[in-house]
Parts: structure tokens; sequence; C-alpha cells
């Protein structure tokens, strides 16, 4: 570990956010030059590499852009900023944890874990809801309460209390948030939907089976004794401000003041609205309100938002699989004690304009420089690269559709097994390990894989197979799901309608009841399975799962298909199915193909285990019959790596002494250390080497329980005096 701190430094072959710098841009022209300086690494890594979710929002910012269009009028969607549009007609929306979508799928996520349940029981239909106007609006609520309680103790305290100055600073922030929205009418609509329906149904006789007329009253005592209810009396317009409270009334000012100051372009309803939404008043149920005018805007709102809102998902759904992923890369490393942290470093950039013969050189120059030294700080160890196009199956060619049935369209964002080849004879160069996962739907799922095999994904990578890169080529099985596309219908809310004695009242008809099709969410499984791996690395993570785990070695020989360890070193994502039939499970026993994902039911230390978990963790290197599994491929790494550190580039004397029996030779000390989880060599394993001077060429046979592996490396002969 002294040597080399790090095993598992993970490269993202993905773009993030056009609009930031990215890995091509940032190596710039290489041509006359074999590697970068130090000062263009530290640079890389300041902009993108990330050892955080939380950081990788804060460099990346991923964005939505949007703007109007007058022909149509709709809402237009983009991730790519429009180029030609003046900036004023351009909104940025933020997709961080402030957003809605990536809060529902968050929660979502985390109340699966917490619960373990499977997809069919699972009651995605609760959390989907949070998507709706309701729910956003109670988020408000919260804020609002926040917002009025702060401001309470800010009126309390005299003016140059330095209390109130830090007070003031929390109110400064809050207000920025709040602000945040008042120029986005898409921000706007939740709030005027749920506005005009506290205004019409509360105040005017909201009830669904009441057809009169609310008016507020006083509880009193007649004469006799009886009870009844007495119509308020009512107050004079300028008295009506005398019902709210009076720190309230100075928060009204306070954001009509900064709802003036922010905008340069103002409207005196949404100056209204965000008062109403941020400070309500008592005298909103007493003000004359136009119930045909008020209706028919909530009708309009309410389309205009399901509409905008099915746009923005479809826009924003794949970037926000990125982002689950990412998330879902550093997730899986959950320890106490922090150690070998993991690292990403995000390349933000298409993966077939990276590898185009022209950018290959840059690509080559920058691995150069961190894989090709013995400084190993900034080696990449793993790479991820999802959504490889995998193709729909075939649709039967029909004369004339009778039914509206399913548009299949043509994913544009998916990435070709033309440039992960390309990718994959570059890595291999770098003994870099390569997660690959295929496009996400409905097609690429546990439940698909449970009913249809593993047979198509082995189809597919047929042609990588039998090559010097299939070592280095791991593809990973099934993808995750996060919201089945059968199970992401969001019902938003009613229409509403005027009944016969005037007053509003919402629809029931089932028409007249607005929903947004989610059409499914996933996240690629090379994500999670790069995390899973990245994770164990760290031997202080090896430490909390193991008993016989030790400080002094990286998780390069951890092989998770052995004993129980699958069990003990699980993902973080409940379970999705029952689990694979005897007949799929004996296929993949069968075949030993790829790093497969299962979703069965098991037990460990009596315990059930309600996580997904790993069931191979294999390369497409063949041997014989069988694929071969990761760490195999990791440790040669690592031995290599170590060898060129201890012989100074494998100079042929430092090679004997590296092997020799000597006690303090590090074949020596990896021989002696065998009975940790973590051991270079276990019980089982040796290590031997053979020099051919003739050839200049050192070949070393590592054997793993019985089978041998071989790595040639090129000597450095001693020149004689």
């Amino acid at each position: 570990m002294e040597i080399i701190e790090q095993t598992n430094r993970t490269i993202l072959f993905e773009e993030v956010n056009p609009e930031k710098l990215d890995l091509l841009t940032m190596i710039g022209d290489t041509k006359g030059i074999d590697s970068l300086d130090d000062d263009k690494i530290m640079e890389i890594n300041q902009k993108l590499l990330v050892k955080s979710f939380d950081e990788f929002l804060d460099k990346f910012s991923p964005v939505v852009y949007s703007f109007y269009n007058a022909t149509n009028q709709k809402v237009m969607y983009t991730l790519k900023k429009p180029e030609n549009l003046s900036e004023e007609y351009i909104t940025e929306i933020p997709v961080n944890m402030s957003n809605d979508f990536l809060k529902m799928l968050f929660t979502l996520i985390e109340t699966k874990t917490a619960q373990g349940l499977a997809n069919v029981d699972f009651k995605f239909e609760n959390l989907l809801e949070m998507l709706s106007p309701k729910k956003v609006m109670d988020d408000i609520r919260q804020s609002r309460k926040e917002i009025q309680y702060i401001y309470g103790q800010y009126e309390q305290l005299d003016e140059e209390d330095p209390k109130k100055l830090d007070i003031a600073d929390k109110l400064n922030c809050m207000f920025e948030e709040a602000s945040e929205n008042y120029n986005n009418v898409m921000a706007m609509l939740p709030l005027a939907i749920e506005d005009i329906k506290t205004r019409l149904l509360l105040g005017h006789g909201g009830n669904e089976d009441n057809n009169e007329e609310l008016k507020i009253g006083v509880l009193s005592m007649g004469e006799n004794g009886e009870l009844k209810i007495l119509e308020a009396p009512k107050e004079e317009e300028n008295a009506l401000v005398s019902l709210d409270d009076q720190a309230n009334t100075g928060l009204i000012e306070a954001f009509k003041e900064d709802y003036d100051q922010i905008n340069d372009v103002q409207s005196d309803y949404v100056r209204d609205l965000v008062v109403r939404t941020f400070c309500p008043l008592t005298s909103t149920l007493e003000s004359k309100i136009d119930i045909e005018s008020e209706v028919n805007n909530y009708n309009t709102y309410l389309e205009f938002y399901k509409n905008a809102k099915d746009e923005f998902v479809k826009t924003v759904k794949p970037l926000i699989e990125k982002m689950l992923g990412v998330k879902m890369f550093f997730d899986q490393y959950q320890v106490q004690n922090k150690g070998m942290v993991p690292s990403l470093l995000i390349s933000n950039t298409k993966l077939d304009l990276l590898v185009k013969s022209s950018n290959i050189p840059r690509l080559v120059t920058y691995l150069n420089t961190v894989n090709d030294k013995n400084d190993f700080s900034n080696t990449i160890w793993y790479g991820i690269v999802p959504s490889v196009q995998m193709g729909m199956s075939g649709k039967k060619q029909l004369r004339r559709e009778r039914f509206k049935g399913n548009q299949h369209v043509e994913k544009t964002d998916v990435n070709t097994m033309e440039s992960l080849t390309m990718l994959l004879n570059v890595a291999k160069d770098y003994r870099i390990q390569i997660f690959f996962s295929f496009e996400t739907n409905e097609e690429t799922t546990f439940s698909n894989m449970a009913i249809n095999g593993i047979e198509k994904y082995m189809d597919k990578c047929t042609a990588l197979t039998r090559k010097d890169y299939s070592e280095f080529a791991i593809p990973c099985v099934p993808n995750f799901t996060i919201i089945p596309k059968d199970k992401s219908g969001v019902i938003l809310d009613s229409k509403m309608i005027i009944k016969e004695n005037g007053l509003a009242n919402l629809s029931k008809e089932k028409e007249d009841i607005l929903k947004l099709w989610i059409e499914g969410v996933y996240i690629g499984a090379s994500y999670i399975a790069a995390g899973i791996v990245a994770a164990y690395q760290c031997p202080e993570y090896l430490r909390e799962v193991f008993k016989n785990a030790t400080h002094e070695y990286p998780g390069v020989r951890f092989d998770i298909e052995a004993d129980d360890n699958a069990l003990n070193v699980r993902t973080t994502l409940a379970k999705e199915i029952s689990g694979f039939t005897n007949n799929i499970k004996n296929a993949i026993n069968r075949k030993n193909f790829g790093f497969v994902f299962s979703s069965e039911n098991a037990q460990v230390k009596g315990k059930d285990i309600r996580q997904i978990t790993v069931y191979k963790a294999r390369s497409l290197q063949t041997v014989g019959n069988d694929f071969e599994s990761i760490y195999k491929t990791i440790v040669t790494t690592y031995i290599e790596r170590m060898l060129r550190f201890h012989t100074n580039d494998f100079k042929q004397d430092n090679i004997v002494k590296f092997f020799s029996n000597n006690p303090n030779s590090q074949k020596s000390k990896w021989l002696s250390n065998k009975g940790y989880i973590n051991s270079i060599i276990q019980e089982g394993d040796d290590i031997s080497f053979g020099i051919d001077e003739r050839l200049g060429s050192c070949n070393i046979d590592i054997t793993f329980n019985g089978s041998v592996k071989n790595l040639e490396v090129e000597i450095t002969r001693s020149v004689a005096n």
C-alpha cells in the first residue's frame, strides 16, 4: 500500500455537460510529445476528477435548457445550449438535488432499499406522486415554514445585535433559493395550480359533495343555550390586513421588494402569486374571485404543465440515468473509516469522438502519462462504458396498425460496438479493464433476463472474444430498474369544472384526469459493477466486512465469486425479482459469462439478503470453455506494476532479487502473508519466473488455485563494465 496507494481510479467514457471542459480539449494537441507535464495532469484532475457525487454535481453542474415556441405554444427542452438563440430567451434549469425529478428518484431508491421489496410488491405510485403540483407545493410549504420561523426571530432582535446579522445571513440564503424561480414560469406553474385550487375549493365550497357556498362564521351560544354558527361580520377592505399576522406583513413587503428588484420584466400576477405562496394571507379568502376566469386559468395551467413536464422528462431522462449511474458508483463504497476512496475521472466527451483516429493519439499520450510511469497516484485501473447499442427485438411488419402500439424510437445517445472495440484496443496496452453495459430499456432488465436468458448478450459479445483485448472487456448484465415502464404513471391532478350553482369543483371523469408516463428509468449495470469492484479494493472496506482482511494489501486478489463473498459484499440496491429459474441459472453457470448480477433469495449468517448481489465476475478472456475471472487480470496488472517499480523498469538482476527465496524479497513477503482474504498470493497460489536472455524477456507464471496465467515483460539487461 505504500508503493501503490490506489487500485481503484476509474474513468467514465460519457458526456455529462457539453458546456464544461472535456478530456480531449484539456489534453490538446499532442504532436511530437509522448507525455503530458505534471501541471497538465493536475489541471485535468481539478476539472474532471471527482471523489463523491456532490463533487460531481459541483464540477459538472448538469443542466437542461428550455425555450418557448410561439408557433405551437409549447415549451422546448434540450441538453445542449441552443447556439442561435439570444441568452434572454433561454432558461437554464439546473439538474441537482433541488430538482423534483431527481429528488423523487433518490427517495424512491432509498425507500426501496430500506423496504427490500421486489418491483412487483413496491408501491411506485406513492413516490411518483412527488412529481405532482401538490407535492411540489408541500416542499414549498416546508420552506415557507422555515422562512417564517427565521424571519420571526429576525424581527424580535435589535438592529445592531450580532445575532440578528447571523440570522440575516440565513434569510438571505433562503430568499436566494426562493428567488431562483421568480422568472421561471414553468417553476411557478405548480404554485399557480395549487394556489387556484386553494382559493376556489377551500374558499368557495371545495367539498366534493357540498353544493353550498362557504361562509366563514363564529360559534356562539343563544339565549336559551342553543349552539349557533353566525356569519362573521365583513371587514372593510383596508382593515383586512389586520387579520394577518404582523410578522407575515413584514415578509409580504420583503418578498414584494425582492421580486421587483430581481425582475426587469415584472408581472403583478406573478408578484402576487409569489406573495401568496410564501406568505398566505387570511384576507385571501375574503377577496373577490372571478371563478370562471380562475377555472379557465387552472385548466390551461394544468394542461400546459402536463405537456411541458412530459417533454422535460423525455429530454432529461438520459442525463438523469447518467447521474444516477455516477451516484450508484460512489454509493457502493459504504464504510465508516474511509481509506482508499474510489475516484472517477469524467471524460465528458462522447466515446465515438474520443476514439476517432485523429483523437486516439491524444488519449494515448494521456494514458502514457498516468499509466506508464512508476508513480501510481494517477494510474487508471478501470473504465466504464454504458449504453452500448443492443438493438430491440424484432417487431412484426404490419400492413396497418389497428390499435395504438409502442413507438420504437431509435436511440441516438448509445455507444456502438465499433467505438467500444477501438477503446479496448487502446485500453489493453495500459491494462485498463473496461466495464461495459448495454442500452437501458425494458429489454435489458432482470425481468427480461429471467425470461429470455443470457444468450442474446453472449451473441452480441462474440466479436470481442479471442482477441488481445478480451481479458480487459467485461460485459455487465442485466441493467437495473429504478422505475419499471409499466409502473411509471404519475397522476398530476384532475381538471376543474363549474357546477350548476356557479361554484368550482374537481372533475371525477376519467378523461379529465391528467396523467404523465415516465416510460421507465434504468441504470447501466457497468456503473454498479465498476463501483463494487472499486469499493472492495479498499482494505478498510474489506476489514468492515471480513475479520481476516489486512491493511497491507489492496483487494486485487479478492475473488467475489468464492465462498460467500458475494453475499457479504453486496450492492446497495434492493432486489428486483424473485430470482432466475434453475434453467437460466444452469445456463449462466455453464457459460460463466460476464459480470452477472443476481436477484435471488439467500441468507448469510442467518440474515435474509435483500440486496442485489454479484453472481459472476468474468471478462471475455476464454480459457478452454470458460471465461476468466476478472480478479486474475487485476492481480496480474498489480504484480507487473510492483515488479516495474521494485526492479527499476525490469532490470534483470533486480527481477532475480524480486523472486528470490530471500526472506526480504517481495515474493517471500507475499508467500508469508497467505492467510488474509486480500493476500496477494493465497493458499493454492504460486508465482514463478523464467528469463530468456536470447529474446530479452521474462516470463512470469502466476498460478491461481491450479490455473496458470502468464505475464511477459521485456527485461532491461545490465550493462557490462
